[in-house]
């Protein structure tokens, strides 16, 4: 991105509940270079589309909700993935933390240049966990885990409050081998404040046929909401497990 006084918006939820804690203003952005067969977003995926506005702009827009999230809510920056714009999304942190505001970032950890000045202004990381070793991931996401990772180190290092977010779809996770790798894989992190197993679902397969782009899960079923809570409490029973 040439000028980082501008950055490309896909849209904005003014009172958000699910990305963070409290009421959230949620800032999606555009930009991803992964491309996850599940993703209902593929209309971030573009950089250079959305709606330009300059920090100043968005954080002036924040602020008008700061009534409504007051201290328990704040700002979530989602996707696309927030570090593709790193130095746009580093000015809005830091103009946020200027105004007290609590911030979170979602994001898989991969296209960031400059992930630990972003990390210095972020209250709360919310990370997707995607898959858990180099085949299954370059299989779901089309890249290599290797970034990701990376970034997830990063967190540890710094000490950063993390929520864990994993989609569960059918016939790819939704096993108990999978959930006890995932707990294996869990277990040694810090900081750990919520996890969330997501069932995957078929609200954006729409914009494929839209955007002229093929569905590459064409006739997997949303997953079920019950099978997933019985997934996510056999994980919550293996992370209680003492070595």
């Amino acid at each position: 991105m040439k000028n980082n006084n501008i950055g490309y918006i896909h849209s904005i939820e003014t009172m958000g509940l699910l990305d963070g804690p409290g009421i959230r203003f949620v800032v999606f952005m555009q930009g991803c270079y992964l491309r996850c067969l599940y993703c209902h977003n593929p209309d971030t995926w573009a950089l250079n589309k959305g709606t330009r506005m300059t920090p100043e702009q968005l954080v002036k827009k924040i602020e008008r909700y700061q009534p409504y999230f007051q201290e328990n809510g704040g700002v979530t920056f989602s996707g696309g993935d927030p570090l593709v714009q790193s130095e746009f999304l580093l000015a809005c942190l830091k103009l946020c933390k200027e105004r007290h505001i609590h911030t979170a970032i979602d994001t898989a950890g991969v296209g960031g240049t400059m992930n630990e000045e972003v990390l210095a202004y972020t209250d709360l990381v919310l990370w997707d966990v995607k898959a858990l070793n180099e085949t299954s991931y370059q299989s779901l996401v089309g890249k290599k885990i290797i970034e990701s990772l990376d970034f997830l180190k990063l967190c540890q290092k710094l000490e950063k409050k993390m929520w864990i977010r994993q989609v569960i779809v059918p016939g790819i996770n939704d096993t108990e081998e999978y959930i006890h790798a995932l707990a294996n894989f869990l277990r040694p992190l810090r900081n750990i404040e919520k996890i969330e197993l997501l069932p995957y679902s078929l609200f954006g397969v729409h914009k494929y046929k839209e955007m002229g782009l093929p569905y590459r899960l064409e006739g997997v079923p949303a997953m079920d909401k019950e099978r997933c809570e019985a997934l996510y409490q056999l994980l919550l029973t293996d992370l209680r497990e003492v070595k």
